[in-house]
């Protein structure tokens, strides 16, 4: 039966094609935004996690986690606690960096453990009031080295060193001293957040939930799940993938529909034929209802192909390329041939009806 299911799809090139097409748009699409999604999670859990920390301290109610303001003090009475051995407190500055805007500048305590795990790959470990350390991937984009000058906000500061922490998009920023930082900012003692190090012998998620009862106003993260739930681009990019998953199979169903109706037409001497033979009509329904699906998996490998490529075309459209690096997980794969199946399932569930419909008599008598 297979062949003979390809063999029609091959008498049908162009309409096989356009519909395929059409298909693999509304997946490519699909395959795109979850990519971005994954990699907007790991960049989520990447911030949670900077300098390997345990937990990360946001202020409750904002729209993205980026634009938390939190008191330094509150790393102070952090380490009061017998459950945390260390807090240190960040602060994000976001376009200071002229040559490349996509750059974060992360504001970092220079004996705080986020700025001390840092791994020097050049120069040495400086964060004085014009001195900055330079991740390697924007050290290599910049061509930067020990002793270069690197502009943030405008005012100038001396590349003491490079590091690599394993975080994209850390090597992709740099590092300045917490007080400079909120100067160039004007924060006064307010960071983004605070890093926390849970001590040895306490566990992460009762340590967390202690935190929420100690801290309101606070939103203690602790997974790349928690940290994209709060922030609104995470739910946002949820959403979008919904809407348009349920559009790719409405508009993919239609299509498939149209294309096999209109081939049960063109073919219902042939199905009779087939039934003449022999063929039960549950045989006839699956064939019509497999190549349906034969067209709708069709679509979906190459929107899986187009996809990818669209998910790396999307994060420099966005400009966000420095901060989020597109992720396709097996499960993307998976979601991509899936939503390919159902399309056709859905697509081919009337053209198999009529097609089992066809009257055999009145075709092979003649009418």
């Amino acid at each position: 039966m297979l062949s003979l299911v390809f063999t029609n799809l091959a008498r049908r090139k162009a309409r096989t094609v356009a519909t395929a097409i059409g298909i693999a748009l509304g997946v490519a699409t699909i395959v795109a935004l979850l990519s971005v999604g994954a990699g907007l999670q790991r960049t989520a859990a990447g911030l949670v996690h900077l300098g390997d920390a345990d937990l990360g301290l946001f202020q409750s109610g904002v729209e993205d986690p980026t634009a938390s303001l939190l008191p330094t003090s509150l790393a102070q009475r952090l380490e009061r606690r017998p459950d945390i051995s260390h807090a240190t407190p960040l602060l994000l500055v976001v376009e200071g960096v002229r040559q490349d805007p996509a750059a974060i500048v992360f504001g970092a305590d220079p004996n705080g453990f986020v700025a001390q795990r840092l791994v020097l790959a050049e120069g040495r470990r400086a964060l004085g009031p014009r001195q900055v350390l330079v991740g390697d991937g924007l050290a290599g984009q910049l061509k930067l080295h020990p002793g270069s000058t690197l502009k943030v906000k405008r005012r100038s500061f001396t590349v003491a060193g490079i590091y690599h922490s394993g975080v994209f998009f850390e090597d992709a920023g740099a590092v300045l001293d917490l007080k400079v930082a909120q100067r160039l900012e004007r924060r006064g003692n307010d960071a983004t957040t605070i890093a926390v190090q849970v001590a040895t012998d306490a566990h992460n998620a009762r340590v967390a939930k202690a935190l929420r009862r100690a801290l309101p106003g606070t939103q203690v993260i602790g997974t790349a799940e928690e940290a994209t739930r709060a922030g609104a681009n995470g739910e946002l990019v949820r959403k979008t993938v919904t809407i348009i998953a349920a559009l790719a199979l409405i508009v993919g169903g239609l299509g498939v529909t149209n294309t096999m109706a209109m081939a049960v037409l063109e073919r219902q001497r042939e199905l009779a034929l087939l039934s003449a033979i022999g063929w039960r009509r549950i045989r006839i329904a699956v064939l019509v209802l497999a190549e349906g699906i034969a067209t709708s998996v069709l679509g979906a490998g190459a929107g899986l192909l187009f996809g990818v490529i669209g998910a790396d075309w999307l994060n420099r459209a966005l400009d966000v390329s420095k901060v989020v690096s597109p992720h396709v997980t097996p499960w993307t794969i998976g979601q991509a041939l899936l939503i390919g199946v159902a399309i056709g399932v859905l697509g081919g569930l009337y053209p198999a009806w009529r097609g089992t419909s066809v009257s055999t008599t009145e075709l092979l008598g003649g009418a």
